[in-house]
């Protein structure tokens, strides 16, 4: 699925109508041009240069190619899983950054947003932007989960929908969804490789190819123009006013969800320089809503807003009265940010005149939201924020009857909260999870149980409910960035589930199992490195955790060659120990143990809950997206 600069891809799909009910089939034409096969990397190690690599294996492919190459979407010859790898590597060239959070900067003497109208130029999508009609997202907390709950509105509206959102949890092809769904990996390596070549072929020392995040955004937009999409919902990636997607000049409508504390050494280091990266996303005389902020904040965000003559609103949570049915996803705090969504649908109706062609002149009642508003509440999804997820693979029925249940139940609970703000909620969400799963308790779900997702999305098998009595354990399975501070994120989350009674029995520290400099796929497999990371920053994590739990600093008396030895056969009496010292037992301490990857630490917790069918496992799993994206990639596998 491949075409080269010279013969670059067309987005002559067939027209639909800009106003449906369904979703409708778009069909290339013989112009959209592809190949049977994208060869193997060979070893270039020792080019550095992602242009010099990538152009080698461009005039390999083009020696397959014929002039005259015409689409064949189902042609048995074409192999999507290599040609996808292919993609991935060529996509993690792109990666200029050394870790995580590192601000490492592209060559070249253009800056950023120079750099993207450039870009745009080259692939010729510069004039086509503003026909996208575009609701454009910033903030710290939430503008994922504003960005799909807009989505699913207007998509439940009628309209045809676009959504760009970041990072992504297994497989790239998250961030890109039309109508709901994440694209294709056919259309994902029609439209990547054609913007590649595109790129490839003008880069020069002043503009090097463009680097990961920038050309994602890039190929949203080339995905969007092509796929003639009603609507584009474009979460910012970092900050506003520099990031890559500030490049949207004519945004039919801004939003700004909760802030926070978060990628200061980007922002800033208080609320107000934050929240004035955030504005910096707002247009002259364009439309734009905010949730509540601290007036640090607010003030901030106002004065921008009367700089530019922006109206500005301030959007107070919905109120669960007004909707028919629940929201979808879980948390209090998406009050919040369903408010600001049913703000930011409503004017982009009424902006693009859909407004009274779908409810005439009836506004928006204090008391009740349209049906089409309704139903887009309450199915939108997003995975990783608030999810809960029962694991199975361990369970292995041969009858209806409890008693020849041969494990307890291991239940996870994901949140990629990764701020001091987001870990209070999570931490709220936690408990107030736990205890409705504690209602049930006293039953056991015992009858042809697959593994159950909280959305409904995987859902299959019928249950017979039986009395039994479990034993609860709250386990806490934490990873996080070294330029975030755990001594502020570890506190904040305990005294939030403590106030609320819930406590964790042990906490679990491992190191991440994707790499920063690399992207995979669902396909991919676990990296071999996996099982031999540098612990220290794990350890570091355990230390702080020993001292929060037992307010007294440890004694680091186990070198960490035998913590790290002992980690792989962590005993299950680790679950069971006393916990009221911090004394060393054995080779881990009583609250809390380092485990040297993330596959043995889910197969541990897979083998205690084997060991004993009358326990109950509730693991928390938070502190980062990565690592909720590698453990939803190890429970799917």
């Amino acid at each position: 699925m491949l075409a080269h600069a010279t013969t670059h891809l067309k987005c002559e799909i067939l027209r639909v109508s800009r106003f449906h009910h369904f979703p409708t089939a778009h069909l290339f034409t013989d112009r959209t041009l592809s190949s049977s096969r994208v060869p193997a990397f060979t070893s270039t190690s020792h080019l550095n240069r992602p242009s010099y690599r990538f152009r080698t294996m461009s005039s390999q492919v083009m020696e397959q190619m014929q002039s005259n190459v015409v689409v064949k979407e189902h042609s048995e010859d074409i192999h999507l899983t290599s040609s996808y790898e292919s993609a991935m590597e060529a996509l993690s060239s792109l990666i200029i950054s050394k870790k995580r959070g590192d601000g490492s900067s592209v060559g070249g003497k253009y800056e950023k947003l120079e750099r993207m109208t450039m870009y745009l130029k080259i692939l010729d999508l510069e004039k086509d932007i503003g026909g996208l009609r575009i609701i454009h997202v910033a903030g710290t907390k939430g503008k994922g989960s504003t960005c799909t709950f807009c989505e699913a509105i207007l998509r439940q509206c009628g309209f045809r929908t676009g959504l760009f959102t970041s990072p992504h949890l297994i497989d790239v092809r998250e961030r890109f969804r039309i109508n709901g769904l994440e694209i294709s990996e056919d259309k994902f390596l029609q439209y990547f490789w054609n913007c590649w070549y595109q790129l490839e072929e003008k880069i020069t020392e002043d503009l090097p190819m463009p680097p990961f995040f920038q050309f994602l955004i890039l190929l949203a937009f080339k995905v969007f123009i092509c796929e003639q999409v009603d609507v584009v919902i474009v979460e910012v990636g970092l900050g506003g006013k520099r990031d890559s997607t500030n490049v949207i000049k004519e945004p039919i409508v801004c939003g700004i969800t909760s802030l926070g504390m978060d990628h200061m050494e980007a922002l800033g280091n208080t609320l107000g320089q934050i929240a004035f990266h955030k504005a910096g996303i707002l247009k002259p005389h364009v439309p734009a809503f905010v949730a509540p902020q601290l007036s640090e904040a607010m003030d901030v965000i106002q004065e921008v807003a009367r700089r530019l003559m922006v109206p500005l609103e301030v959007v107070a949570p919905l109120d669960c009265k007004q909707m028919d049915g629940k929201l979808s996803l879980a948390g209090d705090h998406q009050f919040i940010n369903a408010g600001l969504a049913v703000s930011l649908s409503k004017c982009w109706l009424q902006r693009t005149g859909n407004w009274e062609k779908l409810f005439g002149r009836q506004d928006i009642l204090e008391d009740k939201l349209p049906e089409a508003f309704c139903r887009g509440l309450s199915t939108a999804y997003l995975s990783g924020r608030a999810e809960i997820v029962y694991d199975t693979s361990s369970k292995s029925f041969s009858s209806s009857k409890v008693s020849e249940c041969s494990s307890g139940d291991l239940v996870f609970y994901l949140d990629g909260a990764h701020s001091p703000e987001s870990m209070e909620v999570c931490g709220r969400w936690f408990s107030t999870a736990i205890k409705a799963n504690e209602k049930t308790s006293s039953c056991s779900r015992v009858k042809d149980r697959e593994q159950v997702w909280s959305n409904g999305h995987v859902q299959h098998g019928t249950e017979e409910m039986v009395e039994s009595t479990t034993i609860s354990k709250q386990i806490l399975l934490f990873n996080c960035m070294e330029v975030r501070d755990p001594q502020v994120l570890l506190p904040r989350l305990v005294s939030t589930c403590a106030s609320s009674g819930s406590h964790f029995s042990k906490a679990l520290f491992v190191p991440g199992m994707s790499t920063h400099n690399k992207v995979t796929s669902a396909a991919s497999a676990i990296p071999a490195d996996s099982f031999s990371r540098d612990l220290a920053w794990q350890f570091d994590l355990q230390r702080l955790w020993e001292k929060l739990i037992h307010g007294k600093e440890v004694d680091d008396v186990i070198d960490k060659e035998s913590k790290m030895d002992a980690a792989a056969i962590l005993p299950h009496e680790f679950l069971y120990e006393d916990a009221s010292n911090c004394s060393p037992v054995g080779n881990h301490f009583t609250c809390s143990a380092v485990i040297p990857s993330l596959p043995l630490a889910i197969n541990w917790l897979r083998d205690c809950v084997k060991a004993n069918p009358a326990v109950r496992i509730q693991v928390l799993v938070t502190g980062s997206l990565h690592l909720v994206g590698d453990v939803l990639k190890l429970l799917r596998k």
